[in-house]
């Protein structure tokens, strides 16, 4: 073979041989970049399905947000519904409760008018036959003396007159025995009037107690539906709860201290709970009471310590704890029973008596006001009584029963404790009375009884307390004192204020003599 066919041969087979590399190398490109295609597209739909995964999350999220905000939002407009709600129920049970009470009122008014209607309706009955036997005895006059009729009347007007006035005399007279027949069941009355008698601001501190809410909704859960947890608790404790419109509080009122407290810290111990219920309120009522009781004890106790006065019986000592809820003319009775005691002491020092006993004597002789809210009977004879069942000594049982003149005294130490009283308790301005009202109140009270036809002279004794009246016997008879007491005792009544009571004491002295010669 010639050298040029072979080059030429040589130069086909490479020219083949490069195209068979060329297609082999293409091939092998084209699965690469198939390959590459299939994982780019795969990558591509992974991303793909990602996105649509994370936009599916996404709108799930926004749609639970969504929900939440819309439930939240709900919840907060039923709650303010259900708050409104529950106001205006309590409004309404408010409502009701006033109702009945206006209702309970306007039935006692009623009664009150019926009777004031009954009353009346016999005193014009009275005066048509007091009119009918006037013109009668008129008529009768003329005929038998022959008088004018001017004459005959001013006769028949003095004789009326007379009658009417020993008549009057003679029925005061025996409503005043009735009247003492009667003084243990009016006893509570008559302490009620005295304390209405307080002026205002002491009254309220004296009589109320205020009790601060945390918030306006909690008058009506003390009040509780139709009224049973305020039912609930005037029942166990025996005070009365007054729920106005003055925003935040509720008054208790009663006049015995001990319960008024009782049903305060109930009150306070029940709003802390959060439970109230007739259950719940009587579990704590019943528990607020056991510790009222050992806080009395342990004030007794360490009143008889403070005044080292040696061992007392435990009711006595328990009796001395409740005079610290006791107020008497503005004055707190438990602190008054000390200082007396305290003047007791010295002044039986100073005249060489047993010191010991007359502070014995001066602590106990207010001690029946611990219980005349609960018994009948005054507090000298209640005190009295209780300090001889509990075996006090004799003078100890006297200084009680005389520190007022009530009864005379037996021992000199009585006679102390007497004077300590006046010294702490009936002294210008220890009872929140000024020197210059406290002077004019006394001038006041003699004025009034001196300005009766008959009556000589007028001391305002005890403080302004009683009033001892001097009469001429020649001018008022015994019938006629009676009367004449009884209008002054109206007079003060309506003319003068002033705490407590005064006692109207007319004195009638007949003296006859003869000179022997």
């Amino acid at each position: 073979m010639s050298p040029i066919l072979s080059a030429i041969l040589a130069g086909v087979v490479g020219i083949v041989i490069g195209v068979v590399i060329m297609t082999m190398t293409s091939k092998a490109g084209l699965d690469r970049a198939k390959t590459q295609a299939q994982a780019i597209l795969e990558e591509s739909n992974a991303k793909a399905d990602n996105i649509v995964r994370q936009a599916t999350l996404d709108g799930k999220q926004q749609v639970y947000e969504m929900k939440t905000q819309a439930e939240k939002e709900l919840k907060d407009q039923r709650n303010r519904i259900q708050q409104t709600e529950n106001k205006l129920l309590r409004r309404e049970d408010s409502l009701n409760f006033r109702e009945e009470n206006l209702n309970t009122k306007e039935k006692k008014l009623e009664e009150k008018t019926r009777t004031v209607d009954e009353e009346l309706a016999n005193i014009d009955k009275m005066q048509i036959e007091l009119q009918a036997r006037i013109d009668n005895q008129i008529t009768v006059l003329e005929r038998a003396a022959k008088l004018s009729q001017e004459d005959a009347k001013k006769e028949l007007m003095e004789a009326v007159a007379k009658k009417t006035e020993k008549e009057v005399a003679e029925y005061l007279h025996e409503q005043d025995e009735i009247a003492q027949e009667k003084a243990a069941q009016n006893a509570r009355n008559i302490i009620a009037t005295a304390i209405q008698r307080y002026s205002q601001d002491e009254t309220i501190e004296r009589t109320v107690s205020v009790v601060t809410l945390p918030s306006e909704d909690m008058k009506g859960r003390i009040i509780g539906r139709e009224g049973r947890n305020i039912k609930a608790i005037e029942q166990a404790t025996g005070v009365d709860l007054i729920i106005d419109d003055t925003p935040d509080i509720i008054t208790v009122s009663c006049f015995d201290p001990i319960r008024r407290e009782i049903a305060r810290q109930s009150l306070e111990t029940l709003m802390k709970d959060g439970r109230i219920q007739p259950g719940r309120i009587e579990e704590v009522v019943a528990k607020v009471t056991r510790e009222m009781d050992e806080t009395v004890q342990k004030i007794g106790e360490e009143a008889i310590f403070k005044l080292s006065i040696g061992r007392m019986n435990k009711e006595l000592v328990r009796l001395l704890g409740r005079l610290r809820f006791r107020y008497s003319y503005g004055q707190n009775v438990l602190e008054h029973s000390m200082e007396v005691a305290v003047f007791s002491g010295i002044i039986a020092a100073e005249l060489g008596l047993n010191q010991s006993l007359a502070k014995r004597a001066g602590l106990l002789h207010d001690i029946g006001k611990a219980i005349d809210f609960e018994q009948e009977g005054s507090h000298v004879e209640l005190g009295a009584k209780v300090a001889k069942k509990y075996g006090e000594n004799a003078i100890v049982v006297n200084s009680i029963e005389s520190h007022h003149g009530d009864v005379p005294t037996s021992d000199i130490i009585a006679e102390i404790v007497s004077a300590a009283d006046t010294l702490s308790a009936a002294r210008p301005g220890a009872r929140y009375e000024s020197m210059e009202n406290y002077i004019e109140r006394l001038e006041q009270l003699e004025n009034i009884a001196t300005s009766y036809d008959g009556v000589e002279k007028a001391y305002a004794i005890q403080a302004g307390r009683e009033i001892r009246v001097m009469v001429q016997p020649d001018r008022i008879n015994d019938i006629t004192m009676v009367k004449v007491a009884h209008d002054i005792k109206e007079r003060i009544q309506n003319e003068l204020t002033y705490p407590g009571q005064i006692k109207v004491t007319l004195i009638r002295e007949v003296r006859v003599q003869e000179l022997a010669q």
